[in-house]
């Protein structure tokens, strides 16, 4: 790890991360190199088994926001995804090495990242509209469309009857306090909210008594 950069792993919050090309060099810069981003992102979402917040892949650059993988850790995560694009992209070399990685420690940082990440195309000047630009979450948040990438949010909870993902379900009662992955009922429409109760580790989370997600169901 390059001297003074410090990575914290295994918080419970989501990490918003952005990686660049090789010198920053436009080789997400086809609609092709982009479908090929999207499509390694979500493979490398199911093999690692994490959640994704939110993304936007821009010609030269990717905004992404996940949850803490159960497999491997989000630095792990990171590497696999730009060599699972390298390994299929025709630019070599296509990354470069090092990503910025900033812990989103509330709902209002939440907002504010996705906010940013999906109006980036339009300030850049590339669409006139967030749902213009084909390769974000947006069109997720404002209509519920499923695309290559899921994400998660309060509609993708609706689709599995409330419940968390699988792999952040538990089932087990540790230490007498019962885990629960069932969103409370009488929650506002429009948003969800899960919260585990453990007193144990589980891998890619901290060993807190309490876990809690807020799903907003729109970016702003």
């Amino acid at each position: 790890m390059p001297r003074g950069l410090i990575r914290y792993e295994h918080t419970g919050n989501f990490h918003f991360l952005t990686f660049s090309c090789y010198h920053r060099f436009q080789h997400l810069g086809t609609a092709a190199a982009r479908d090929l981003f999207e499509d390694a992102l979500e493979r490398t979402r199911r093999r690692y088994k994490f959640v994704v917040g939110g993304y936007v892949a821009m010609p030269e650059h990717v905004h992404l926001m996940i949850g803490e993988p159960a497999k491997s850790t989000v630095s792990g995560v990171v590497h696999a995804l730009k060599l699972s694009v390298a390994m299929r992209h025709a630019e070599r070399p296509f990354r470069q090495a090092r990503f910025y990685d900033f812990l989103v420690h509330n709902e209002a940082k939440r907002v504010e990242k996705l906010r940013y990440m999906h109006r980036n195309p339009v300030v850049r000047g590339l669409v006139e509209k967030p749902e213009d630009w084909r390769w974000s979450s947006f069109r997720h948040y404002a209509t519920g469309v499923e695309g290559v990438v899921e994400i998660e949010s309060a509609g993708t909870a609706a689709r599995r009857g409330g419940r968390l993902p699988q792999h952040l379900r538990y089932k087990e009662k540790a230490g007498g306090v019962s885990c629960s992955s069932q969103v409370p009922k009488g929650e506002a429409p429009g948003a969800a909210m899960v919260v585990v109760e453990r007193s144990v580790w589980h891998p890619g989370h901290p060993p807190q008594n309490t876990l809690s997600y807020v799903f907003m169901n729109k970016a702003g």
